[in-house]
């Protein structure tokens, strides 16, 4: 890390989703802002998690701006039980908020998926005020992309730990087995059931109409994935960005431990060590930038 990076001053901000719903949003200043920064985070992850790569972002001329969904970190309810949500309106309205108030006239907004990210980018209503998505860790979620080890621990939490989990609780308590925040019921419902799919909720017989959605999303792209993330190896990638059918679209599959990177498994993009690729992931904004300026 950069320890002479210059302090990045950061404040809490009030975000009201599109059906009013309150979020807490995190905006990271950058001194002289040269573009729009939104991180669109992974199920269960609070914004903090994100809170160095915002920082770093900032150092480098984005203004960065991240959220807690509805339900997670402080944008929960005092009590998950009997909290009512479908799973997308964390991309239909909570997300999409966040990209009406981020956006800024005079500088491009660019965005920065995490897992989950990645399938929010596509179900944003207002996807086409993003001038480039970057996505880390984003897979189908299907247990038979995964190695057989991993496959046996998430078939487990479906089939036993889940539902009996969420039958005492009236949630799925995913903090208790240290896996991230706890999720409300809705979430947990339909991500066990996009799960069952090859390809996720495109599979989904009850969730018509997505493809064509997807199919509309032309914001250059780039998604990548470690060869030792095992909830999101590059052939769960493969299945689920294949959807961005009509957008510029590269996948870098990362080889960690050959790159002199170590472990990064699921989690690990947002880590320090990891510090090469958020400067992999600005550069290439950067270039997108300088190249719909000359054009």
């Amino acid at each position: 890390m950069n320890h002479d990076r210059p302090t990045i001053l950061s404040e809490a901000v009030a975000l009201a989703a599109r059906d009013g719903y309150p979020l807490t949003a995190t905006l990271y200043h950058a001194r002289e802002p040269r573009a729009q920064l939104l991180i669109a985070g992974a199920t269960g992850v609070p914004q903090g998690f994100y809170r160095r790569f915002a920082e770093h972002a900032a150092a480098r001329g984005f203004s960065t701006l991240t959220l807690d969904y509805r339900g997670v970190g402080q944008s929960k309810p005092a009590s998950l039980r009997g909290f009512d949500m479908d799973y997308l309106d964390w991309a239909h309205l909570d997300l999409a908020a966040a990209v009406d108030q981020h956006r800024h006239g005079e500088r491009p907004l660019f965005m920065v998926g995490h897992s989950f990210g990645g399938h929010a980018f596509g179900l944003l209503p207002n996807h086409t005020e993003v001038a480039g998505f970057y996505t880390f860790g984003t897979g189908a979620g299907w247990h038979g992309w995964m190695p057989k080890a991993e496959q046996v621990r998430v078939l487990a939490m479906w089939r036993l730990i889940g539902p009996l989990m969420t039958r005492y609780k009236g949630y799925l308590a995913w903090s208790k087995l240290g896996m991230g925040e706890d999720l409300p019921m809705g979430v947990y419902r339909q991500w066990k059931r996009w799960c069952r799919y090859p390809r996720y909720f495109f599979d989904d017989p009850q969730m018509p109409g997505l493809a064509e959605r997807f199919a509309r999303v032309a914001t250059p792209m780039v998604a990548l994935n470690t060869l030792d993330d095992l909830w999101a190896p590059p052939a769960s990638r493969d299945a689920f960005m294949a959807a961005y059918v009509n957008a510029p679209y590269q996948a870098r599959t990362l080889d960690s431990q050959a790159e002199g990177l170590g472990n990064i498994g699921h989690m690990g993009y947002f880590r320090p060590a990891a510090q090469r690729l958020w400067d992999e992931t600005l550069d290439w904004f950067e270039r997108l930038h300088a190249e719909r300026r000359a054009a």
